[in-house]
Formats: structure tokens, C-alpha cells, sequence
């Protein structure tokens, strides 16, 4: 039964007037309506924006012409620059996706076997989810500097300077420096969801694995895990989403450089759209477009994958 039937067959059976349910769908229309209008302005209309423009070509003062599918024909046989942003981006998202999860997990596991000071270590792997990208970016910005980097001064006091680096000055390196400042911020997100699911299983689940003398690591992966799956599930759609739209830290630390080794999807549809002065906002749009489909599409071929087929009953 669709939503609507069953607030009709609520009114009707609540013992309201006629004149009361009629006025029901008004005073809801009433209630909704400044939510709604705030995101058909601010969401809908700019989604269906883009999909305009994507088949456009837009220049300045509104000039619009009809470019059909252009420039999605430009941007998969000629743009490499975006060739190179989307293995950039699908290197950071199954990389970072699985080093957070796992990381996560690991993390609440940890603290679930209550070790001394379990409410300090808490509060200290949680405190980077509530810094700003902003924040984060510039600290280890400060942390990967050549010259007085803690990274690099590590190193030296350990007597490996031969392995110091330009972190995010090498090509090689600079990717996987920003992973790992992104990976260190949602570590503690994906550890207290974590932890809040471990104190959510059934004790005697648990309590049944220890009777059977059944070890630590086997009773994480036979029993622990699969309880976890709808959480592991959810948490690997919704960290696979957020790093294959990542801009922020990119932007911040290294502006999609050096020589594109960082760039990412997002970060070169901005610059396309505001920095390259190529006075076209079509082609950007197109990207976006494009790079929507291919997310949507990966979400949903992850979460039927992933999804539980057998109901756990306890």
C-alpha cells in the first residue's frame, strides 16, 4: 500500500470531519511546501541544469548552441587530461574505500575488546572526522614540507634519509600522500559506526563462539563479519560515493598536481568550468553528467554484489 493510501485510510478512521480531511492535504502542501521549494531550487533545478547544458555550448552573456553529444564525443576520444583525472580518482576510491573500511573495522574491534584507556583512544582517532577539509589539508601540508616536515624529520632521526621525499612535489608519491591524509580524517567515521554495530550483535552469539572455544581471529571472521555484513555493506557504498566525488583535500594540498598526477574528476571539472577561461560551460557539465552516470552505475552493480541474499536470524 503506497504512502498516500495509508494517510487516507488514517484520516478516515481518526474520526476527523469532512471539512478536517479535506483541509489534511492543504495544511500539509503548507508544511512542506518551503522544503520543497528550497530544494527544487537549490537541487533539482541545477541537476536538470546540467544535463541542459551538457548538450550545449555555452559562452558568455547566455549564448546557448545545440551541440548534441559533442561534447561527451570530445571528452571520451580526445580529453586524455580526463582519461588520466578518472584513473586518478578510481586509483583513490578502491584504494581508500577498502583502507577505510578494513581501517575502520580494525580500529572498533580494537575497542570493543576494552583495553586500558579505550575512552581516550576513542576520542582521539574521532577527532580528524571533525575537522575541516580545510584544517587537515594544511596540517599535512606542513607534515609532507621536505625541508621541516615531520615526515621527513622522522626519517632523518631514524637514519633513512635516503628514503625522504618531496611528498607531494614527486609525481609518484603525490597521490598517494593525499590518500593517506583522507584515509587518516574518515578512519574514526567508519570506526565508531563500526563500534556502535559490535555493541548492536546478540551477546549470546558471542557468548555461544567463546563456549565453543572457538579463537579471536575465527570468531571475527566466521561469526563477527558476517553479522556486520548490512554495515560493511552501507559503509562501502557510502565511502566509494564520497571519494569518487573528492575535491576538497585535492584542491587544498596540491590543486591537482604535480603534472596531473592528482587530479581528479571533480577537481578538473572546476578547473574547465571557472579557471581555464575557456568561457564554456557545456563541457564541464558534460563531464559531470558523464562522471554521475558512471557513479550511479557503480553503486548500483556494488550494492547488488554486496547485498546480503541470506537473512541472518539470531
Amino acid at each position: 500500500m503506497s504512502r498516500a493510501k495509508r494517510l487516507v485510510g488514517f484520516l478516515r478512521g481518526s474520526g476527523l470531519s469532512t471539512d478536517a480531511r479535506r483541509a489534511a492535504p492543504a495544511n500539509l502542501l503548507l508544511f512542506l511546501g518551503p522544503a520543497l521549494a528550497i530544494y527544487l531550487v537549490f537541487t533539482i533545478y541545477p541537476v536538470l541544469r546540467t544535463f541542459w547544458n551538457s548538450v550545449h555550448t555555452i559562452k558568455p552573456h547566455n549564448v546557448e548552441q545545440f551541440v548534441g553529444l559533442g561534447n561527451f564525443e570530445e571528452l571520451l576520444t580526445k580529453d586524455l587530461v580526463f582519461w588520466k583525472a578518472v584513473g586518478n580518482t578510481a586509483i583513490f576510491a578502491v584504494v581508500a574505500t577498502i583502507a577505510d573500511v578494513v581501517g575502520g573495522l580494525i580500529l572498533a574491534l580494537c575497542l570493543f575488546a576494552r583495553p586500558p584507556l579505550v575512552r581516550l583512544l576513542r576520542l582521539v582517532w574521532f577527532t580528524p572526522v571533525l575537522m575541516s577539509y580545510v584544517v587537515v589539508g594544511v596540517i599535512w601540508v606542513w607534515i609532507y614540507d621536505y625541508d621541516w616536515g615531520l615526515a621527513n624529520l622522522i626519517l632523518r632521526s631514524l637514519g633513512l634519509s635516503a628514503l625522504e621525499q618531496s611528498w607531494l612535489g614527486d609525481p609518484r608519491t603525490a597521490l598517494w600522500s593525499v590518500m593517506v591524509t583522507h584515509v587518516w580524517k574518515w578512519l574514526g567515521f567508519n570506526m565508531i559506526i563500526f563500534l556502535a554495530a559490535l555493541h548492536a550483535l546478540p551477546a549470546d552469539v558471542l557468548g555461544a563462539a567463546e563456549l565453543d572455544n572457538c579463537g579471536w581471529l575465527a570468531k571475527v571472521v566466521h561469526v563477527i563479519v558476517p553479522m556486520l555484513r548490512p554495515t560493511i555493506v552501507n559503509l562501502l557504498v557510502l565511502s566509494f560515493i564520497g571519494k569518487m566525488m573528492v575535491f576538497d583535500l585535492v584542491w587544498i594540498m596540491t590543486g591537482g598536481g604535480p603534472l596531473w598526477s592528482t587530479e581528479t574528476v571533480s577537481t578538473y571539472v572546476y578547473k574547465r568550468a571557472f579557471d581555464w577561461n575557456t568561457f564554456d560551460l557545456g563541457y564541464p557539465s558534460a563531464i559531470a553528467v558523464l562522471w554521475f552516470l558512471i557513479i550511479l552505475g557503480f553503486v548500483i552493480l556494488m550494492t547488488q554484489l554486496l547485498r546480503q541474499r541470506d537473512r541472518l536470524e539470531f
